[in-house]
């Protein structure tokens, strides 16, 4: 019985032309109800990938973009203050500026520049000088223009 019983466990009624013998290593299904196994495009994974990194970086350049003009425009900003720090310091002043006051900057018919407490308006119809802008002193003894 025992000689039976073990070539019953070494007969496969299945025909062995239709079986694997390594099923699991096959690039498809092997039977009905295997999953699905479907090949991946990789050129099409490749052309995504790519599609995502150029997205992603362009978004990082616009990024950057913003930031270095924004850093063009402060330091645009910085360099006119220093323009019209010089203009006010080589003008003529009667009086000793004060930090967080506004004053103006006007010039002479000679070329010369003057500071003064007296605004475009409360000249009058005739003003001395022509006017420049209106500036105010910061701590750092630079002038922030307030007006043109």
């Amino acid at each position: 019985m025992e000689k039976e019983s073990t070539e019953q466990l070494d007969y496969n009624p299945i025909d062995k032309d239709q079986i694997a013998e390594s099923p699991h290593i096959l690039p498809y299904a092997s039977n009905v109800g295997s999953a699905i196994i479907k090949p991946i495009d990789k050129g099409r994974v490749k052309g995504m990938a790519m599609e995502a990194m150029y997205e992603q970086t362009d978004v990082q350049l616009t990024q950057i973009r913003k930031q270095v003009e924004l850093l063009i425009e402060q330091a645009k900003a910085i360099h006119d203050r220093v323009d019209v720090s010089e203009k006010i310091y080589q003008a003529d002043m009667g009086f000793a500026p004060r930090v967080g006051h506004t004053y103006h900057l006007y010039e002479r018919k000679n070329g010369k520049f003057v500071v003064s407490l007296v605004s475009p308006e409360e000249w009058g119809k005739n003003p001395p000088y022509t006017y420049v802008s209106s500036v105010r002193l910061l701590s750092d003894h630079t002038w922030e223009v307030m007006e043109q």
